[in-house]
């Protein structure tokens, strides 16, 4: 590789630290018409190199480059990801994304913008989010520490606060963590004693969308809930869409 080249992409995210996307090809950018054939490369050519340091580009720099190629609900996992753990910064990438209409992966990301939350606390609990969202269910408070209780305060990953009802994601850490393992069972009951409903959702669960919001659509209805219905529409289908087609959308007619 040519000594201006830098890592970008998912490989700059995995370089950080950050298990995302596949470890393979290795994605680098470089400034110029240079071409090169690696194995297992991907080296892509800009006019003007983006921010970086001598590894690699800045982690705003690298979620534009990634956002060029993945769905929606991939943008926002990461995004929200990235923003929680301020590894990534709401201002510096408005920036990049206002100085490089232009660059790859550009149209991408500010499409993906407003949809970014810096709430969740983790990848799974931010496509959970979303999934609530782009249903068109009530919004929820998301990680907002409440009174349940005179003295019990709670900390749900998402918070229906009128209707007494929390939605809790339940990761392999919560079962392999004995100390998380054990507050958990103690804010369960807490829920259970002071008449708050609440919804698990596990990994595995969270492999069918659908059926996770049927169920939590199905808990506030429990709890008086008498608004619409999920509606897994056309929104509902963006989510899993890539965002170049959301960005361009299809010639009417077209396949």
């Amino acid at each position: 590789m040519p000594d201006s080249a830098r890592t970008t992409g998912t490989t700059r995210l995995r370089q950080l630290g950050y298990d995302i996307g596949p470890p393979f090809p290795l994605h680098f950018v470089v400034e110029g018409d240079h071409h090169l054939a690696l194995d297992g490369v991907f080296l892509h050519r800009t006019v003007k190199m983006p921010p970086c340091d001598d590894a690699g580009v800045t982690v705003e720099a690298a979620f534009v480059a990634y956002c060029a190629d993945v769905r929606l609900i991939d943008a926002i996992e990461v995004g929200c990801f990235l923003l929680h753990k301020e590894w990534m910064h709401g201002d510096l990438l408005d920036q990049l994304l206002t100085d490089a209409k232009w660059r790859r992966g550009a149209p991408e990301t500010a499409y993906a913008l407003p949809f970014l939350d810096d709430r969740p606390r983790s990848m799974p609990e931010a496509v959970l989010l979303a999934y609530v969202v782009f249903s068109g269910l009530l919004v929820p408070e998301v990680n907002l520490r409440v009174e349940i209780a005179p003295g019990v305060r709670v900390t749900p990953d998402q918070w229906f606060g009128r209707l007494r009802a929390a939605v809790e994601y339940e990761g392999g850490h919560h079962q392999d963590d004995r100390a998380q393992y054990n507050a958990d069972i103690d804010r369960y009951a807490d829920y259970r004693k002071h008449d708050v409903a609440y919804e698990l959702v596990t990994k595995e669960r969270m492999r069918t969308p659908k059926t996770v919001i049927r169920k939590v659509h199905s808990m506030l209805v429990s709890r008086g809930y008498d608004g619409p219905p999920p509606d897994f529409d056309e929104t509902w289908d963006s989510l899993f869409r890539p965002l170049q087609e959301l960005v361009r959308p299809r010639t009417r007619g077209k396949r």
